[in-house]
C-alpha cells in the first residue's frame, strides 16, 4: 500500500533548535513509518541524514533581518507549487500563513498554530501588524486547522468562530543522557552539583527570568543559579539581567542545543524554575516534567491547562513577591516538592507522549486524504 505523501512548511530548524521545529521532529520520529515526509528547512549538514526515511528540501537562510523567514517561506512555497508531488501540505506556525491560500490551489491542507507571536514583546510594531494579519489568514484558510494549547483553541473561536481541534505537542520518551558533556558545561562554568535552573532557547523578557532575578534578590538567594539560554538575542536585555544578579551566583552559560546534555543539567537540578509570560504549549514545561525534576512555574493559562497545582508549584505571573515565597517554600520543602514532580511526570507519560498524541494525525491526514486518492495523486 503507498504512504500518503506529507510536506511540511513553515519550519527553519532541522534538526531541531527547539520549540515549534522540536514539536515537528518529534512527530516525524513517530510517523515516519506510515507517512512518506518531505521537510522544507534551512540548509544544515545533517539534515538530509537526520532521521532515516525523512526528504528534505533545503533552502539557505537568508540572512535580512524583517523581510529574510518571509522571503524564504516564499521560496518553500514556490517549490512546493511547481515541483512538490504531495497527497497534503502541513503548514506549521501562523506566520506562514499567508501562504496558505496559494498553496490551496494544489493542496489539501493541514495548519496547526503553536503561539500568538504578536503578543511577545520583542517583535516591533511592524512584525506585531504581520502577525496579526497572518492570523487572519490562518483562520479564514481552507485548511483544516489545529493548535497546541486549549486557550488557543478557545481564542480563536471566541474571536473568530472559527472551530480549530485541540491537538497537544508531544515528547520523546526519555532514554538519552549525556553525562560526560554535561559534567564538562558545569565544570567549565564552576558550577557545582547543587543548583537552580532556568533554561529556554532565546533569553527575552516574555521567558521572564528577570522575575525570577528579582525573586531571589528578594529572598536574599545564596545558592547557584544556571542560565542555559542565548543570550545574544537582545543584548540589552542581557545587560539588564547582568546587572539584577550583581551580588548573586548567577551562571549564565548560553543555550545548550544538545538534548542529552540538558536532559543531564535538568535532572541534576534542585528545582526547574519556568517564569514565562506567554507560551503556546512549552516543550521545555514537558520535557522537565518527564525527567522528575520539581518545577516552579508561572500561571499563565497555557501552563494551567497542561498540569495542575498538584504537579507543579504555581506562582502568580509577573508577581516577584510571590514567586519569592515560593520559592522558600520549596527550599523548606523538598519532599513535598518531589511528591509533585512524580505526579507530573506520571500526568505527562499517561497524556503528551507523542506516541499517543500522533495518532490525532493518522486520524486527521487519513480523514482528509482517503487512500484510494492518495494512489491516484501524482500518478
Amino acid at each position: 500500500m503507498a504512504k500518503k505523501r506529507v510536506a511540511i512548511f513553515g519550519i527553519k530548524y532541522f534538526p531541531s533548535k527547539g520549540g515549534t521545529s522540536r514539536v515537528v521532529e518529534n512527530l516525524l520520529w513517530e510517523l515516519r513509518d506510515h507517512f512518506d515526509f518531505t521537510i522544507y528547512c534551512y540548509e544544515h549538514e545533517s539534515a538530509s541524514t537526520h532521521i532515516p526515511g525523512v526528504k528534505t528540501i533545503q533552502f539557505p537562510e537568508i540572512p535580512v533581518k524583517g523581510v529574510g523567514v518571509f522571503l524564504y517561506y516564499w521560496r518553500c512555497c514556490m517549490h512546493l507549487l511547481l515541483k512538490g508531488k504531495h497527497d497534503l501540505v502541513h503548514a506549521q506556525k501562523t506566520d506562514a500563513a499567508f501562504f496558505l491560500p496559494i498553496l490551496g490551489l494544489k493542496f489539501k491542507l493541514v495548519a496547526t498554530s503553536h503561539a500568538l507571536p504578536y503578543l511577545n514583546e520583542k517583535w516591533s510594531g511592524i512584525g506585531r501588524l504581520y502577525f496579526r494579519m497572518a492570523e487572519r489568514f490562518f483562520v479564514r484558510s481552507k485548511a483544516v486547522l489545529t493548535a497546541v494549547s486549549k486557550p488557543q483553541v478557545e481564542y480563536y473561536w471566541n474571536k473568530y468562530r472559527r472551530e480549530v481541534s485541540y491537538i497537544p505537542n508531544g515528547i520523546l520518551p526519555v532514554e538519552k543522557n549525556e553525562p560526560q558533556l554535561a559534567d564538562k558545561i558545569l565544570s567549565e562554568h564552576k558550577i557545582s552539583s547543587d543548583y537552580i535552573l532556568f533554561a529556554a532557547r532565546r533569553l527575552i523578557p516574555l521567558k521572564g527570568c528577570h522575575t525570577l532575578l528579582k525573586a531571589m534578590k528578594r529572598i536574599d538567594f545564596k545558592g547557584t543559579l544556571v542560565v542555559a539560554a542565548d543570550t545574544g538575542q537582545l543584548p540589552a536585555y542581557t545587560g539588564k539581567l547582568k546587572s539584577l544578579a550583581e551580588g548573586m551566583d548567577v551562571k549564565f552559560i548560553g543555550y545548550i542545543s544538545d538534548r542529552g546534555s540538558l536532559n543531564t543539567l535538568i535532572r541534576g537540578a534542585s528545582f526547574f524554575v519556568f517564569p514565562s509570560e506567554l507560551e503556546g504549549m512549552s516543550m521545555m514545561l514537558l520535557e522537565t516534567g518527564s525527567l522528575g525534576t520539581p518545577m516552579i512555574c508561572s500561571d499563565i493559562p497555557q501552563n494551567l491547562a497542561v498540569m495542575s497545582a498538584e504537579e507543579v508549584l504555581y506562582f502568580k505571573s509577573k508577581n516577584v513577591v510571590d514567586l519569592a515565597g515560593k520559592l522558600q517554600w520549596a527550599f523548606h520543602h523538598p519532599d513535598e516538592m518531589k511528591d509533585l514532580a512524580r505526579k507530573a511526570r506520571q500526568n505527562i507519560e499517561q497524556k503528551y507522549l507523542v506516541s499517543r498524541v500522533a495518532k490525532q494525525y493518522v486520524d486527521l491526514y487519513d480523514n482528509l486524504v482517503p487512500q484510494t486518492q492518495a494512489k491516484k495523486s501524482w500518478a
